[in-house]
């Protein structure tokens, strides 16, 4: 009863920290906070087209999420702890994700994006946006 009424006060996040520098410090992008260029990204803007890694990492594997939530019940009912519950389901979306990041068949990079980080793959330049993935258990409703 004890880890149910904890799973009951916490939550998981998986995302991005703002704070975050998105680049090198000779690179024009450092000035800009990761949490800004994910949105950009995800959600588009009048330059850049939208590219929803973090909504295709839910919305693709809906029937592997629900699997293995289903699995964390059994997990509970083991033993397991509610922070090592909501690591599970935290590293397994981290990891989702991370893999849409890297594989996600998005729009090319415009010809002067291409130009200067040689390549058309969006997403992916140093990896700062894939390995800037991480989980947090949190309080529920926390601004944390």
């Amino acid at each position: 009863m004890k880890e149910l009424q904890e799973l009951a006060e916490l939550e998981v996040r998986v995302g991005f920290q703002r704070g975050q520098n998105a680049g090198s410090a000779t690179d024009d992008s450092s000035r800009a906070d990761l949490v800004d260029i994910a949105m950009w990204n995800e959600l588009g803007t009048e330059h850049i087209p939208s590219r929803p890694f973090m909504r295709d990492s839910v919305d693709k594997h809906m029937q592997e999420i629900g699997e293995m939530v289903a699995a964390q019940k059994d997990a509970l009912l083991n033993g397991a702890t509610a922070r090592e519950i909501l690591g599970t389901i935290g590293l397994f979306q981290q990891d989702l994700m991370q893999t849409e990041i890297e594989q996600g068949d998005f729009a090319a990079n415009a010809p002067a994006t291409i130009r200067k980080k040689g390549s058309d793959k969006p997403l992916i330049d140093t990896g700062t946006m894939k390995n800037s993935v991480h989980y947090y258990i949190v309080k529920k409703g926390s601004m944390d």
